[in-house]
């Protein structure tokens, strides 16, 4: 059976290949090394793809159970999950619905409000993390710990491209649900552990 999203979710994963999928041997924020690098950016930053990514998201999130009526704000380690949480704060609002984004930097500030996440604040409310690919989840796992030191109930974790590599196991030893909107599979690619 197909859903709505299919469509959307298959156009995504073509701008994902045409845009984003470079070949050559890379190390990744994890550490390990790839013959091949998604670089999310190039479409979450994208005039065409970024809205597809917000909108692909959302329907991943209410597909779930985590919509607009469950989940008060979106985002995640910055930069990569900048642009994501931002998208899907964008298409929520094409829809009539809200969400907030915010975004969680590495460590505080040590001037201003030092505040480690920025945006509304999250203290009491439901927060997805989201991030635009995850190799071990470690952006994810940080993004959490911050979004639960702020006071958020983390009730989900979401990726744009998971590379299969051990980022779900982590995140749900973590006891947090992990979504992802596509595999390596989706782009031609093979995972390599």
């Amino acid at each position: 059976m197909t859903s709505p999203n299919d469509s959307l979710r298959s156009s995504l994963a073509q701008h994902v290949r045409d845009l984003a999928v470079i070949r050559g041997e890379v190390t990744l924020a994890s550490g390990r090394t790839s013959d091949h690098y998604v670089d999310m950016r190039r479409v979450t930053l994208h005039h065409a793809a970024a809205p597809l990514v917000g909108h692909v998201m959302l329907d991943l999130l209410e597909e779930a159970g985590l919509g607009p009526e469950e989940v008060d704000a979106v985002g995640g380690l910055t930069m990569g999950a900048d642009p994501v949480a931002t998208a899907i704060l964008h298409a929520a609002a094409s829809r009539g619905l809200t969400v907030d984004a915010c975004v969680v930097r590495k460590e505080a500030k040590a001037h201003g409000l030092q505040r480690r996440v920025e945006g509304p604040d999250v203290a009491g409310r439901r927060v997805v993390a989201v991030e635009d690919t995850s190799t071990t989840g470690g952006s994810l796992l940080t993004a959490i710990e911050a979004l639960r030191e702020a006071g958020a109930e983390v009730v989900g974790a979401a990726v744009v491209v998971d590379r299969d590599t051990g980022a779900r196991e982590r995140v749900e030893e973590a006891g947090v649900r992990y979504l992802a909107a596509l595999g390596l599979e989706d782009l031609g690619l093979a995972a390599r552990g």
